[in-house]
């Protein structure tokens, strides 16, 4: 649109073009850092906040009790697109290096039990231990800005990696193998 074309727009009409050009900008750049990889604050390891509650099968999770492990804290949501594609690598890496240390949990946010089952099913991902999250208070707590969002814990208890958005076997390769024990 060019400046002669502008000038003859409504005031109010050339207002809400700017404004949504403006947010269309924010929005694109929020989604841009949002993928970007991070660690803990200041790209250091930090402590990982508290994660305990009723798993979805009945059990219970309580991440102070896995100490001495590696745990993998995936964030997830029946309604996300991404999610839905991404748990299946989630629980094969699961299933993968269980044997060597690794412990993986994931959070629903913002589900009923019944959704969470329903997605878990579909996905063939119905070993997972997943910790219910219905009102988000476990993801705030965490920092959680958007879902998914992925969490590497390691043996003493910190973040040492965070993934805003979809992982990948790279990603995982990269940041949870080399904290494993040797096969």
């Amino acid at each position: 649109m060019t400046a002669g074309r502008l000038r003859r727009l409504p005031v109010g009409r050339a207002t809400v073009l700017l404004l949504v050009v403006a947010v269309a900008v924010v929005l694109a750049a929020g989604l841009h850092t949002g993928t970007a990889p991070t660690s803990g604050a200041a790209g250091g390891p930090t402590p990982a906040p508290a994660l305990d509650g009723a798993t979805l099968d009945g059990g219970r999770f309580d991440l102070t009790e896995a100490r001495g492990e590696v745990v993998l804290v995936n964030v997830f949501a029946s309604w996300c697109g991404p999610c839905r594609d991404e748990l299946p690598l989630i629980a094969d890496t699961a299933r993968r290096w269980s044997t060597h240390g690794l412990r993986v949990v994931g959070l629903n946010l913002r589900d009923g039990p019944e959704a969470v089952r329903a997605l878990l099913a579909e996905t063939g991902t119905t070993g997972l231990t997943v910790l219910p999250d219905p009102d988000g208070t476990q993801a705030v707590r965490w920092g959680v800005r958007g879902v998914p969002e992925t969490f590497v814990v390691d043996r003493d208890g910190r973040i040492v990696a965070r993934q805003q958005g979809v992982v990948t076997r790279r990603w995982l390769d990269q940041r949870v193998a080399p904290l494993l024990e040797p096969a």
